[in-house]
């Protein structure tokens, strides 16, 4: 990412066609950008990301364009990756849950079940660490085989970790940063820490997008919000530290915006909110009184056989 830069929008190009010249599909294009490969800068004209022209050249003057480039951004499953270190699915996943390797996305099969993608060049250096042999063959160490009788299961939290940086890297604003890190706690975490209802509203504006796609309360939406939503007692700590933090930042750079006095319309009168009319009276209130208190007499009398008042 290139910070604070001054480049025109002639020498840039869009997100798609900076694509297509470094010959990856968006979705590796994408993961490119997370991971530093493809730096990135505002669009001047607010309309999102954009990359300067003399990045593409630097990337395709590179010796092996463009397979070199495919190599650092490729993804792979648990059954390609577990070849990849030669080792079998089960043992594989076992590393995955317990953290030993890291997913760097994950997407919904057909049957709305995760599936976990790693990166091919990471898996390979962890194979090829020496530290790393008793993990590769024999028996799990005998702590590690406890945690996984427990349940243990780190993919998600170290995903979402990692998707936390990506997306803290592409946030130069404040606010937008702030809004980064309450997308990984439930609304009633956020509530704990920006207790002012227009802050909240201003996190939810600047919320960066759920990286499932689906569409909104479907049932695919429902289990990547769960993925996407931090559920360990350590991790929900630290992001709400974290959310102070950012949030501190964001306040001394400015105000959350919130409506304005004269902004707010006035309220149209209904029967349900027009003030209560003035009583109406034809007389000023002492003659009113008095006639009031010459029938109580008159009545009074009356019941007593009495002669009334003229």
């Amino acid at each position: 990412m290139i910070a604070g830069s001054t480049i025109t929008q002639s020498a840039t190009t869009s997100l798609g066609r900076a694509a297509r010249e470094l010959e990856l599909r968006r979705g590796e294009f994408d993961l490119a950008v997370h991971l530093g490969c493809v730096r990135t800068l505002p669009d001047e004209g607010g309309g999102g990301r954009r990359v300067a022209r003399a990045e593409i050249d630097r990337l395709r003057s590179e010796a092996g364009f463009p397979e070199t480039l495919h190599e650092r951004v490729k993804a792979v499953g648990t059954t390609e990756g577990a070849a990849l270190m030669g080792m079998t699915t089960t043992r594989f996943t076992r590393l995955a849950r317990l953290g030993l390797v890291v997913p760097v996305k994950f997407y919904l099969n057909r049957y709305r079940a995760i599936v976990w993608l790693y990166l091919a060049e990471e898996l390979r250096q962890f194979a090829a660490d020496e530290k790393h042999a008793p993990l590769m063959k024999g028996r799990t160490p005998e702590g590690l085989r406890g945690q996984l009788e427990e349940g243990v299961d780190l993919r998600p939290r170290n995903w979402r970790g990692r998707h936390l940086g990506f997306q803290l890297r592409q946030s130069e604003d404040p606010w937008a940063r702030a809004a980064v890190v309450a997308s990984l706690l439930d609304p009633a975490a956020v509530a704990e820490v920006a207790r002012d209802p227009y802050e909240r509203a201003y996190l939810n504006r600047l919320r960066p997008d759920r990286a499932s796609g689906a569409a909104p309360d479907s049932p695919s939406a429902l289990i990547a919000e769960r993925i996407m939503t931090a559920d360990d007692p350590d991790e929900i700590g630290w992001l709400r530290a974290d959310l102070r933090q950012t949030l501190s930042e964001a306040r001394e750079d400015r105000p959350a915006p919130r409506p304005s006095v004269s902004s707010v319309p006035p309220m149209p009168a209904t029967p349900g909110n027009r003030p209560p009319a003035p009583a109406r009276t034809t007389d000023a209130p002492d003659v009113a009184c008095s006639r009031r208190l010459l029938g109580w007499l008159r009545r009074r009398n009356a019941d007593a056989d009495l002669p009334t008042a003229p």
